[in-house]
């Protein structure tokens, strides 16, 4: 049985779809602005790993996470570039898919953008008003009533007694209370704007997912995720604002991914700890960022630092070396396969638990080792087998273990040198000149190059 835990009840709930065989999720994406960073980073991969669970399971997922390709930070943005709003959030479309290519990370069935609902944001926002849950502004603006919706803070556990008691009290006569939220925003000269039966505006944050998810999933559907920073407000937002139109319950199970901290402090630009997966990936490969996210629970705090990356690529390196020079072609699973699968797919159905399933493949690794060390190469590839087909599951060890351990390592030129070099080795050994064979071994050492000697040849791969 697959249970997840559900951030509203506060507890692991069974997966119950409400279409049997079909599950239905919605994942808060990215407000293209910017260069993704680790912290989108976590989320594309952790939802990436319950996609792929899921469907690896049986069931039949429809997967849509949504773009923001409005709002004031794109507008400030693109203000500050001199450029078009259109250019700017396409160019950083472009910029993600790219970084989420790099970690493996699988597209979604369906991303819809925010400009492209605009007609249904505004049927929604016309739903709500006709149904006492919204009111327009003298200043052109739509605001949602908090009030008017009586389970408001369910999600996020926050009494909105308390929540009204401490809101920051403004001179404004706009809105009605100062816990009201926009759902559409007047233009302001020279913005990107919408014709609306309140002027020309444009859609507010936190309206825009709740038109795209129940125009692409549906009025009521399986599982909501998103960032942890997103369960207050934006998330109880859009249960305000959908059940609020609908009538109907929203979603059944909310995800949430955990923070992620630099080396134990919040990730801040003004702090300088602020890191885009791009600068990440200048020093370490994508696997071993997406093997850093999988390593811990995707509900636990994630701690990043250069130490943890290093953890990570050792790791991997670990796998790797175990399948090196294994002829996985043609090899069958061993008969203790089915303990070694049913063990994972415990832990995966226990809300995802990649830690958990990581130790699976961490002792089936070792298997590999032992039989290796004892000749018994044909037993040995039969758990590699096992090992390549589990770790693909999570997206992992899908490369051949000489790439692995040699990307990195430099430029073309650099590399071309190495091969050179390791070619004399070889020519050398070949001649029994094992003093030249060692000359060279220590010059690609002195390089940062490791030159392992097996029984299938010349091995190297860079230093840790």
């Amino acid at each position: 049985m697959q249970v997840i835990h559900n951030s509203e009840t506060k507890r692991k709930e069974p997966l119950t779809p409400i279409h049997p065989g079909e599950v239905r999720m919605y994942v808060c994406g990215m407000t293209v602005y910017d260069y993704c960073h680790i912290g989108h980073a976590r989320v594309l991969v952790s939802f990436d790993v319950v996609t792929r669970w899921l469907r690896q399971s049986g069931w039949k997922v429809t997967y849509v996470r949504n773009i923001t390709d409005i709002d004031d930070k794109i507008i400030r943005r693109a203000n500050e570039n001199g450029e078009d709003f259109n250019a700017l959030t396409e160019r950083f479309i472009t910029a993600m898919n790219e970084d989420a290519d790099a970690l493996g990370v699988i597209r979604p069935d369906t991303e819809p953008k925010a400009t492209e609902f605009v007609d249904q944001i505004i049927a929604m926002v016309k739903t709500l008003i006709e149904k006492g849950h919204a009111y327009p502004a003298s200043n052109g603006d739509v605001y949602y009533d908090v009030s008017s919706f009586k389970p408001y803070g369910r999600l996020s556990k926050r009494n909105l007694d308390d929540l009204q008691a401490g809101a920051r009290v403004e001179i404004d006569e706009i809105k009605t209370d100062p816990l009201d939220f926009v759902l559409w925003k007047a233009a302001k000269p020279g913005e990107p704007s919408w014709d609306s039966p309140w002027g020309k505006g444009r859609p507010g944050w936190h309206i825009e997912c709740s038109a795209m998810s129940t125009c692409c999933l549906g009025n009521h559907f399986d599982i909501h995720g998103g960032g942890g920073d997103l369960q207050f407000p934006h998330h109880e937002n859009e249960i305000a604002q959908s059940e609020g139109a609908t009538g109907e319950k929203y979603v059944n199970t909310w995800m949430h991914v955990g923070f992620v901290q630099v080396n134990e402090e919040k990730m801040s630009k003004s702090l300088g700890n602020f890191f885009t997966i791009r600068d990440v990936l200048k020093h370490y490969q994508p696997e071993v960022l997406r093997y850093f996210i999988i390593a811990s629970h995707y509900r636990s705090p994630l701690n990043y630092s250069e130490d943890a990356l290093d953890n990570a690529r050792s790791s991997l390196e670990r796998f790797y070396g175990s399948l090196n020079g294994l002829r996985l072609e043609g090899a069958s699973e061993p008969a203790a396969a089915a303990e070694f699968r049913a063990r994972f797919a415990a832990a995966m159905d226990d809300d995802f638990n990649t830690p958990e399933a990581l130790a699976v493949l961490f002792e089936i690794a070792r298997e590999v080792n032992r039989l290796g060390k004892a000749e018994k190469l044909e037993e040995a590839a039969r758990y590699g087998i096992l090992l390549k087909r589990l770790g693909g599951v999570l997206g992992l060890l899908q490369q051949d273990p000489d790439a692995f351990r040699q990307a990195g390592a430099g430029d073309a030129d650099f590399v071309a040198e190495v091969e050179a070099v390791i070619a004399a080795i070889t020519e050398a050994r070949k001649n029994k000149d094992f003093a030249q064979s060692d000359q060279l071994r220590d010059q690609l050492k002195a390089s940062g190059v490791v030159v392992e000697f097996s029984r299938e040849g010349i091995k190297w791969r860079k230093a840790d």
